[in-house]
């Protein structure tokens, strides 16, 4: 189970003693304001260019792109994890449809999943994975991009 935000159902001993004391990012998360200024990296979905910014804390994957009332068509949140599990995530406080892309080490799209606004739904990915890409709901679709898909860039390059 989620933790109130967009955290996967596997929540860490230490994250937990931290949000429980008062420490982290619930706070930020609080006031309502969306997360913008993340690092980013280009990834590339075929012959499509996706401005992708990550989100490879645990403070940043929890509050995810809650509260954002629009983002462009080529834009993007890959959320980054530190070993593959079971992603599972909501949309609590996300305000925008999106599609989530559960994706394998190797750039491979393992599932999507169509997410409502201000769901407590959860969709999870169907192996592990360590990448959750979102995207605007229909940008998967309208492309022709599927499960088995291979997606590029430096975060699925060979180790």
């Amino acid at each position: 189970m989620k933790f109130a935000l967009r955290l996967p159902f596997v929540v860490s001993s230490a994250l937990a003693l931290s949000t429980l004391l008062g420490f982290g990012s619930l706070a930020s998360a609080q006031d309502g304001s969306p997360q913008m200024n993340l690092r980013r990296t280009d990834l590339t979905a075929g012959m499509y260019r996706i401005d992708t910014q990550l989100a490879v804390t645990p403070q940043q994957r929890e509050i995810g792109l809650m509260f954002r009332k629009e983002m462009p068509q080529q834009e993007g949140m890959l959320f980054v994890f530190e070993q593959p599990g079971v992603q599972c995530f909501w949309m609590r406080n996300t305000l925008l449809p999106l599609t989530a892309a559960f994706v394998a080490d190797d750039g491979t799209i393992v599932n999507l999943a169509d997410m409502k606004p201000q769901s407590d739904d959860s969709h999870c990915s169907a192996k592990p994975v360590r990448f959750v890409l979102e995207m605007n709901q229909g940008w998967f679709a309208k492309r022709g991009i599927k499960a088995g898909a291979k997606l590029g860039g430096a975060p699925f390059a060979p180790r």
